[in-house]
Parts: C-alpha cells; structure tokens; sequence
C-alpha cells in the first residue's frame, strides 16, 4: 500500500543523495569543463533526489520538477556563451513544449482508459527535460525511460510479481536518471 500525498515522506534519502550526487560531482568534474560541470552536478543532484522519492512514492516533488526546470533554464544561458538570450529563450519554449506534449498525451490517455496513467509530476518533469536537453535529444531521453521501465517490469515478471494492466510504475524514476544521462552524454561530445 501506498501513503498518500498528505502522509508520504518526500524528502530525499540523505545517504543515497550523497554517496550518488558526490559520484556525479567527480564523474562531472574530471570529463566537463567547469560550467557544465556544475550544471551537470546540480541536474544530477536534482535527478537522484526526484528519483529516490517517485520510486518510493509514486510523487515527484515539486522542489524537484521545478527546481530542475528553473536551473535548466537558468544554466542555459552560461551553457552557449555565443548567444545566451536565445540559450535561455529556447529552454523555456522546449519546456513548455515538452510539458503541453506530455500533458496532452497524459489527457488523452484519461480519455481513451478513463483512468489516470501519468500523474502531474510527470509532466512537471518533462517541462525539466525540455529546459535541459536539445530538441533532437528529448526523444532519445523519454525512449531511454521507456525502455528502462519495460526492462524493469519484464525482471520483475521474471522474479514471479504479478503484472497487469494497471500496475503502477513510478515513471519520474526512470525519467530522472535519464534526463542526467542524455545531458551528460550530450555535453561529452559536444
């Protein structure tokens, strides 16, 4: 059984948010050069936070979706110094793109199943994923979830779980860490 939102503990695993988000920091520090790394870092941070949380919950935090959402907008003028005002003008229209996207995709789905198969959080989050990540990138980012996800619910079917039509699946724990993925590995090869 779930908690409720009123009930549920949406504070971070200190331990996991340390041990992960210092592994990141190193990981960021030793490849990028330093804006990005520190870029690179507080996404992660952000990331690990959001993911330990919806994995647990079922709830993505709002400190997450929008903290992440405000730093990728914010970092994305330091990230192009060749033209900042169209850096950050481009990641607040790929956010809000990327959230009405996930938005309409989450009301259809209500719609055709008269029930709910993505939750809010979830679309905060793809606001996050277009403030951070280029245009040709935010496919590959939710693909990458996606497919993480199917591979998860294929071990635990595996393992003996029941798995049916409406098992819930706490998708910001898949986007997370694959927002942080398609950024670093963007920001490696460019």
């Amino acid at each position: 059984m779930t908690e409720s939102a009123e009930t549920a503990d949406l504070r971070p695993n200190p331990a996991v948010l340390i041990g992960a988000g210092g592994a990141l920091a190193i990981l960021s520090a030793a490849f990028l050069p330093w804006s990005v790394a520190i870029a690179s870092t507080v996404l992660g941070v952000l990331m690990i936070a959001g993911a330990d949380v919806d994995a647990r919950t079922y709830l993505l935090p709002d400190a997450v979706t929008f903290g992440a959402t405000l730093a990728g907008i914010v970092a994305a003028p330091f990230m192009d110094p060749v033209d900042p005002w169209l850096a950050g003008a481009s990641a607040v229209a790929r956010a809000l793109g990327c959230a009405a996207t996930l938005a309409l995709v989450r009301a259809g789905y209500a719609r055709m199943r008269h029930q709910e198969g993505l939750g809010f959080g979830d679309v905060k989050l793809a606001a996050a994923v277009g403030a951070w990540l280029r245009l040709d990138a935010i496919p590959l980012c939710f693909a990458l979830a996606a497919s993480a996800a199917l591979v998860s619910v294929l071990f635990a079917h595996l393992r003996g779980h029941t798995i049916e039509r409406a098992t819930r699946l706490p998708f910001g724990a898949f986007l997370c860490p694959s927002l942080w993925l398609v950024f670093y590995a963007g920001a490696l090869s460019s």
